[in-house]
């Protein structure tokens, strides 16, 4: 079902962790699946005023498929500049893995979108233009959260727990 470079990544993840001292960070999730990633981006500008990530990382609560994408889509990232990792798509994430099962290329997804939603915040922080691109990448994204925050809220009303941070 996985390739062995899926399972290598899920087993021994790469840049895995919050990282402290993030210039910016992406949260994405998924409505039907549940899965949820945070990822945090360092960025820094090299010599030529260019801004290149500099160190990436991630937490994700998900299957195998979640973890190894979004391991893959840090190794991926890491060291571009930010132009040239927004156009890291999830196609990349999927075929550096050595493809993913049709299933689960959600997965692929969820990992480029958290790519792009961190360098959105990016963006935003440093008062920098947004591309087009990119924007309409994350008004997509910003509805899809709002609507599973919404289902958790939902959920978490009807089964009578309180939201975490709610307390």
């Amino acid at each position: 079902m996985y390739t062995d470079k899926v399972i290598d990544h899920f087993r021994e993840p790469h840049n895995r962790g919050k990282m402290e001292d993030y210039s910016a960070i992406g949260k994405v999730g998924n409505i039907v699946c549940g899965d949820v990633m945070w990822l945090y981006i360092k960025v820094e500008q090299d010599e030529s005023g260019r801004d290149i990530i500099v160190d990436i990382s991630w937490e994700t609560f998900g299957c195998t498929a979640a973890i190894a994408t979004s391991s893959m889509v840090s190794d991926l990232a890491k060291g571009k500049t930010v132009e040239e990792a927004i156009a890291v798509t999830n196609q990349d994430v999927a075929s550096e893995l050595g493809g993913l099962p049709p299933v689960k290329m959600h997965c692929s997804a969820l990992a480029a979108d958290a790519l792009n939603e961190a360098i959105h915040n990016y963006f935003i922080q440093e008062g920098r233009e947004i591309p087009a691109a990119l924007q309409e990448r994350h008004a997509h994204i910003a509805k899809e959260m709002a609507q599973l925050e919404e289902r958790y809220a939902a959920f978490t009303r009807k089964s009578g727990e309180k939201p975490r941070g709610c307390e």
